[in-house]
C-alpha cells in the first residue's frame, strides 16, 4: 500500500474536448502567422535565403501544429519552389482572413456587445434590455465563431500538406486545386458579405 501511494502515476489521457480546442487555437495561431511568412520567403528567396524560409515554414508545420518532420529537414529547396509555395501560402492566408475577421467579430459583436453597443436595444436582437439583446448576440454568433474554426482548422491542415512539399514529399494530386478551391470560396463569401452590408 505504501509502494503504491510513492509510485508516480501515469499522465491522464487528455479529453477529446481539449484536444478539439487546442488544435483549433494551434490552427488560429498558425493561420495567423501565414501572410507575414509568405512575404519574408516573397523577400529572401530572390536574395539567396530559400533555405531560412524554407526552415520558418518547416518550424510552423511542427511546432504549432505539432505535426511529425518528414524525412530529410536539411533539403534545401530552390528559390522557385520556395517562391511558389508562399504564393500559395498567401493565397491561403487572405483566405484565412474571413474566417479570422469572424472570429474577431464574434468577441467584439457577441461576447462583448453590451460593452462595444451603448445601446438603445429596442431594435437590436433580443432587445429593449440590454442582457437580452447581449445574450442574443452571443447566441447567434457561438455557431459562426464554431465554424470559423472548422474553417481555420481546414487551412491549416491544407497548408501543412503543402509545406510538405519543401522537403521532397510528393503532394498529392488534389492539393494545389483544394487551395485554389479555398481561395475562390473565401473571395466569393467575402464578395458577397461585403454586398449584404
Amino acid at each position: 500500500m505504501i509502494e503504491s501511494a510513492t509510485r508516480p502515476s501515469a499522465p491522464r489521457p487528455r479529453s477529446r474536448s481539449y484536444r478539439t480546442a487546442r488544435l483549433a487555437g494551434r490552427s488560429l495561431a498558425y493561420c495567423a502567422a501565414l501572410i507575414p511568412l509568405a512575404l519574408i520567403a516573397l523577400l529572401a528567396a530572390p536574395l539567396g535565403r530559400s533555405g531560412a524560409a524554407a526552415a520558418r515554414w518547416r518550424a510552423l508545420r511542427t511546432g504549432l501544429l505539432g505535426a511529425p518532420p518528414v524525412a530529410d529537414p536539411r533539403r534545401r529547396p530552390g528559390p522557385v519552389a520556395i517562391v511558389g509555395h508562399a504564393v500559395l501560402s498567401l493565397l491561403l492566408g487572405v483566405t484565412a482572413l474571413v474566417p479570422l475577421g469572424v472570429e474577431l467579430l464574434i468577441v467584439l459583436r457577441g461576447v462583448l456587445y453590451g460593452l462595444v453597443d451603448p445601446g438603445p436595444y429596442t431594435n437590436s436582437w433580443g432587445g429593449p434590455t440590454r442582457a437580452g439583446a447581449w445574450l442574443a448576440h452571443f447566441l447567434v454568433g457561438l455557431p459562426m465563431a464554431a465554424a470559423g474554426l472548422v474553417a481555420l482548422v481546414g487551412i491549416a491542415a491544407v497548408h501543412q500538406r503543402l509545406t510538405r512539399s519543401l522537403d521532397g514529399v510528393r503532394p498529392a494530386p488534389w492539393l494545389i486545386p483544394v487551395t485554389l478551391l479555398i481561395t475562390l470560396a473565401g473571395a466569393l463569401l467575402f464578395v458577397a458579405w461585403t454586398h449584404q452590408i
